[in-house]
């Protein structure tokens, strides 16, 4: 169009092209928004990676760290007893031990996720007895909450030094 001025496009990693099977679509979308989100925290600068920049203590790191904690719950069993806690990272974590944890946090859901070939059997449980949701459930739950806080990093990553893309 004559007369309007392009911006430069953005890194963005566009979303997995997967089978068509939905185990693979569901699972090619988590790992695609997990990436994302860890990528956003990584190299992050501090203390601008733990600074709330919004009046809610929203931050970077805690962000990630509260998705560790979701990761470890939904698909390895692990009691959290205070959710609104997993919001902050320890003061004496740095960004890669955050990341690190959380990158650990996934290799091990996806280990208990690749001897899951039912979507509508529970997810194992190391305790028998304890009550889980299908695997479905759990892959859905697990897209929409690492998305919606995927977006919440994005915003707050450009707050802080102005990186944008995933």
């Amino acid at each position: 169009m004559p007369g309007t001025t392009r911006r430069p496009r953005r890194g963005d990693t566009p979303p997995p092209r997967t089978a068509n099977n939905e185990a693979e679509v569901l699972r090619g979308f988590l790992d695609y928004l997990r990436t994302s989100i860890a990528a956003k925290v990584d190299g992050a600068p501090e203390p601008q990676v733990r600074t709330a920049a919004v009046s809610s203590g929203t931050n970077l790191l805690g962000l990630l760290n509260h998705l560790t904690f979701v990761e470890r719950s939904l698909f390895l069993g692990q009691d959290v007893t205070d959710w609104q806690a997993t919001f902050r990272a320890a003061p004496t974590d740095s960004v890669a031990d955050v990341v690190a944890r959380y990158r650990e946090a996934v290799e091990r859901a996806n280990d208990v996720l690749d001897g899951c070939a039912d979507l509508g059997a529970p997810v194992p449980r190391p305790e028998p007895g304890r009550p889980a949701p299908s695997v479905r459930w759990a892959l859905t739950h697990m897209i929409e909450e690492t998305g919606r806080h995927a977006g919440h990093a994005d915003i707050l990553r450009e707050l802080v030094d102005g990186a944008t893309g995933r």
